[in-house]
């Protein structure tokens, strides 16, 4: 199926952003260590934590550091006792601001968003005032080098929701969250292999940002990755080409 994906308008710029990160391995360690205390650290029990070491790896983390970092989870240790925690708020033209944190201070976390807010003409919202505008979804991306009727066979055979050719050759495969893991394992046993996996908030509808905002949107979604407790920014901007 030929078609657009709301991660389509995302992917490309928050890969950039990915790429430029000072922070990465923290945010990585974070996940693996808070994955492994709620879900265990048995990889092929706990889909979060595969995830969160996959993305490790390919980070080029060392097998030592994520190992580290899962007993640290399953060991209890009182300094690693981080809240997770959802902020919400709007930016220039309306844009919807959904922030994944994790802290051991929340007085000190929700002072500082606040302050990205306020500094880069956004406000800080309540609970609720924008969550409703996001859906936790599931995907997989494949390179151009894999048929996509392979690809399709294996979706529809494991309810994988939607299949998208992209411009770029890659092909996406999106999911309902709870089945992201039966889907990614039915990729793995067809020997199929992707390039990305991962849940993550997609807006369900994208708001085109108006090209006098860009830069002040962008500096405040980059303020807010740059707090070290933050570990994902999204919005429900469609960025000008």
């Amino acid at each position: 199926m030929a078609g657009h994906s709301k991660w389509a308008n995302i992917k490309h710029r928050k890969a950039a952003q990915d790429a430029k990160r000072g922070k990465a391995f923290t945010r990585l360690i974070r996940e693996l260590v808070v994955a492994s205390r709620q879900g265990g650290p048995s990889v092929e029990d706990n889909s979060r934590l595969r995830t969160a070491v996959d993305k490790a790896l390919g980070a080029n983390m060392n097998r030592d550091t994520i190992d580290r970092a899962i007993s640290r989870g399953s060991g209890n240790s009182d300094s690693d006792n981080l809240d997770e925690i959802t902020y919400e708020g709007y930016a220039s033209s309306g844009i919807a601001v959904l922030i994944e944190a994790m802290t051991d201070n929340r007085n000190r976390t929700v002072a500082e968003v606040r302050h990205a807010f306020s500094k880069h003409g956004g406000n800080l919202g309540t609970d609720g005032s924008v969550a409703y505008l996001f859906e936790k979804k599931g995907f997989l991306i494949f390179s151009n080098d894999i048929e996509e009727d392979a690809i399709m066979d294996v979706a529809l055979d494991s309810g994988a929701e939607d299949v998208i050719s992209h411009s770029d050759g890659l092909t996406e495969v999106t999911v309902e969250w709870e089945a992201f893991s039966g889907v990614r394992q039915a990729f793995e046993h067809a020997g199929i292999a992707f390039i990305q996996a991962d849940i993550s908030m997609l807006p369900i509808t994208c708001v085109p940002l108006d090209p006098s905002d860009v830069k002040q949107v962008s500096t405040l979604v980059e303020a807010l990755e740059d707090l070290d407790d933050v570990q994902n920014v999204y919005t429900n901007a469609k960025w000008p080409e």
